[in-house]
Formats: C-alpha cells, sequence, structure tokens
C-alpha cells in the first residue's frame, strides 16, 4: 500500500516539477520576465493550498481511496492539457487547475497512515508516503528531460506524462483500500494485530470521534506544526522551482546537466528521508520517547539545512553547490516525519483534516516563495538574497520543530 503511495506521490511531482524542468525552453518560447516567471510557479500553489482543508474533509467523510485515484486521473488531465499553453495568462490556468485537482493526495495518504499503520510504524509509514516528493522531484528532472530530447518537445513530452498518470490514477482506484480488513491482500491475523493496536491507542488516549478542525486552533502544538511544515516547504518549493533555473543561469548548465542534477539533489533527499524514517522508528522502538527522538532529529536537521544554504550562499564552484544543496536536501527530507503528525495529534477520525491544515500552512510558502524569488532575482539581478531567504525559511522549521510536542493526541472534543 505504501509503496503504491510512494509511487502516486512522485509522480504528483514529476508532473508538477515538469514546468520546473523544462523553464529555460518554456521562458524562451512564451517570452516570460523573471517576475512572470515566479507568478507562473506560484499559481500552482494558489489553488492547492486552497483546496487543502476541504480535500482533508472530505477524505475523513468519504475515505482516501477515492480522493487518491481521483485526484491522481485529474492531474494527469491537467497535465496533458497544459501543453496548449500559448502565453503567461494560459499557463498560469493550466497551473492553477494542476494545482487544485493535486490537492486531496496528500491529506488522503495522511489518512491512510492512520488507518492502515499502529502508532509505532507511522514514522516509515510518513516517509513512504512523503518520500516520493523527493524522488518524484529528481526523476522528474530526467524523465522529463529526456522526454524533451526525445521528442524534441516541451508540449509533447506534457502530453506523455499525462496520460501515463491517468493510467496510474485508475491503477490506483483499483487497488487502494479505506481500511485494512477491507483488503483482499490483508489477512486476519494482520487485520485484528491493527485493530488491536488501534484500541490500544485510543483507550491511552482522547475519545477517537471526528470534531473538524476548529478545536484544534487553541493549541501551541498545532501551530508549531503548521509553522515548521511552513518553513521546511519555503526551502523545498524554493529548491523545487526555482533550483534549475538557478543551476543553468549561475552555473551554465544546460538542459542535460541540470536533469542529473536535480537528480542528485533531489535523490539524496529522497535517502535522507527514508533514512530519517527508519532511524526515528528504530529510535522509539529501542524506548527512547517520541519528544526525545523527534526534536533531536529535526534540531539536527535544521541546523544541517541553514548551515549548508549559508554555505551554497559563500562558495561560487558549481559542482560544491549540487553537493551542498544535495546534504541540504539529505537532512531537509526528514521533516516528512511530520506526515506521522496529522495521526499523531488528530487521531485516525481527524487525521484528514488536521493533514488538510497543516499542508495547507506549508503551500502558503509554496504560494508565496516563487513570488518572492521572482522579485528577488529580478530586482537583484542575484540569487544571492534568495538564498538567504530559504535560510530564513529553514530557522522557521527549526524554531518550530523544538517547540512541538510529540507525544500525545490533542484533547478535543
Amino acid at each position: 500500500m505504501f509503496v503504491l503511495l510512494l509511487g502516486v506521490v512522485a509522480l504528483n511531482y514529476i508532473d508538477r516539477g515538469s514546468v520546473s524542468v523544462a523553464l529555460p525552453l518554456i521562458t524562451e518560447d512564451l517570452g516570460l520576465s523573471k517576475e512572470t516567471t515566479g507568478f507562473v510557479l506560484s499559481a500552482f500553489f494558489w489553488t492547492y493550498a486552497l483546496m487543502q482543508i476541504p480535500s482533508g474533509w472530505l477524505a475523513d467523510r468519504f475515505g482516501a481511496r477515492r480522493m487518491v485515484s481521483g485526484a491522481c486521473v485529474g492531474w494527469g488531465v491537467a497535465q496533458g492539457v497544459t501543453a496548449a499553453a500559448t502565453g503567461a495568462g494560459s499557463l498560469l490556468g493550466y497551473r492553477l487547475l494542476l494545482g487544485a485537482v493535486e490537492a486531496p493526495v496528500m491529506p488522503a495518504g495522511g489518512k491512510l497512515n492512520a488507518q492502515w499503520l499502529p502508532a509505532k510504524e507511522r514514522g516509515r509509514g510518513a516517509v513512504l508516503l512523503d518520500g516520493g516528493a523527493p524522488l518524484g522531484a529528481a526523476l522528474g528532472g530526467i524523465i522529463i528531460s529526456a522526454l524533451i530530447a526525445w521528442t524534441g518537445s516541451w508540449r509533447i513530452s506534457f502530453v506523455i506524462a499525462g496520460v501515463l498518470t491517468v493510467a496510474i490514477g485508475l491503477y490506483a482506484g483499483w487497488y487502494i483500500r479505506n481500511t485494512p480488513r477491507e483488503h483482499p491482500g490483508v489477512n486476519e491475523a494482520e487485520a485484528a494485530y491493527i485493530e488491536q493496536a488501534h484500541a490500544e491507542e485510543d483507550a491511552a488516549g482522547p475519545v477517537n470521534e471526528r470534531t473538524g478542525l476548529r478545536p484544534y486552533l487553541k493549541y501551541r502544538s498545532f501551530w508549531a506544526m503548521c509553522l515548521g511544515w511552513m518553513g521546511f516547504n519555503g526551502v523545498f518549493y524554493g529548491l523545487l522551482t526555482w533550483g534549475p533555473l538557478y543551476l543553468s543561469e549561475t552555473k551554465g548548465f544546460d538542459i542535460k546537466t541540470i536533469g542529473w542534477s536535480t537528480l542528485v539533489i533531489f535523490g539524496a533527499g529522497f535517502v535522507g528521508e527514508l533514512l530519517g524514517g527508519w532511524l526515528s522508528d528504530r529510535w522509539k522502538a529501542a524506548g527512547a520517547g517520541a519528544n526525545k527522538v523527534m526534536r533531536t532529529m529535526m534540531g539536527v536537521a535544521g541546523v544541517s539545512v541553514v548551515s549548508g544554504l549559508l554555505g551554497v550562499v559563500l562558495v561560487p564552484d558549481a559542482v560544491t553547490a549540487v553537493v551542498l544543496l544535495s546534504l541540504v536536501m539529505f537532512f531537509l527530507r526528514w521533516a516528512g516525519l511530520f506526515w506521522s503528525l496529522p495521526s499523531i495529534l488528530g487521531g485516525r477520525a481527524n487525521a484528514g483534516v488536521v493533514g488538510g491544515a497543516m499542508n495547507l500552512s506549508g503551500n502558503i510558502a509554496g504560494i508565496v516563495t516563487p513570488i518572492a524569488v521572482g522579485y528577488i532575482v529580478g530586482g537583484t539581478g542575484s540569487y544571492t538574497w534568495a538564498l538567504l531567504y530559504f535560510v530564513g525559511a529553514g530557522v522557521l522549521f527549526t524554531i518550530s520543530s523544538l517547540v512541538l510536542d510529540y507525544s500525545k493526541r490533542l484533547a478535543v472534543r
């Protein structure tokens, strides 16, 4: 189940990041300025963020299976029609459509993490779910650049990617089930084991019932979760959207070199995320408390991210920049463990809407960051202050992660 979710989320990031990979060609083809490019890159996140809480509510109400499959088919169609863009306005419109239909995937994935796994295994489940982000960003660079090289057109490449996405969305709808007991591949012992773990979890915490989002707004840990995810995404989405153009314009990379560099940088993030999930669950299994594990890991990740980004600012060498960005991404993706928080703080009944709120806050950074970087680069003619913007986002992630209580479900009624 979670390997399938890993693949679906990876596909999500291949499709959403395809514009960034093809950006050197698209900006030339459509005649986009830096400021306009920033708005185009940001447009995806406007509707993606707007639909997070409704998507989480729908996942809680109707189940994750429908939301994952429907979203995947929908964004495959949106990816394909992007090839018809004739200017900044139409490209922006297609990006708005893509953001709206991609929105349900992560809240629904957080819901499946809550429904399918015992609490002690949710760290690995969270990073398998979220690990699709760096994996998709890594593979997207190679796949989209290879498709462009093969077809000679970014437009044809987008159509091919869209058709494949629709096919995988239909498969996901056939395979996914909302609970383990509904799935024909789960035997009685497995279902009973998971249900017993859930019963023990419920007995140890507040009542597990749907309450909606409002009761969570009074808790520090809820806001720390949201702000931490916002800081994380300020760095990640900044590098995802502007990273290829940064390498092209400051390091002289061509489209092929951008593809391979993207593979290295985001591939390091994928490895780091899986290692972080394994380390978290292993450390907890050895007896360490949730707060000790998570605050230590997030603190190490935050310091490493901030230090690495400062190194990119200070060291101009192209190879060194790729190495440092790879290290940044390796530790940054430990934040994928945040996708265990909707089930920890909200329980199974509210994991969808809490996850939607978390992802909404993260994607506010997705809205602001591409535009801010566009104006910074356009106004200064340099990426230095843009990188320092990412440093500030890394600091927000670090501080928020250290004040969050990872140990208990929030008592809401």
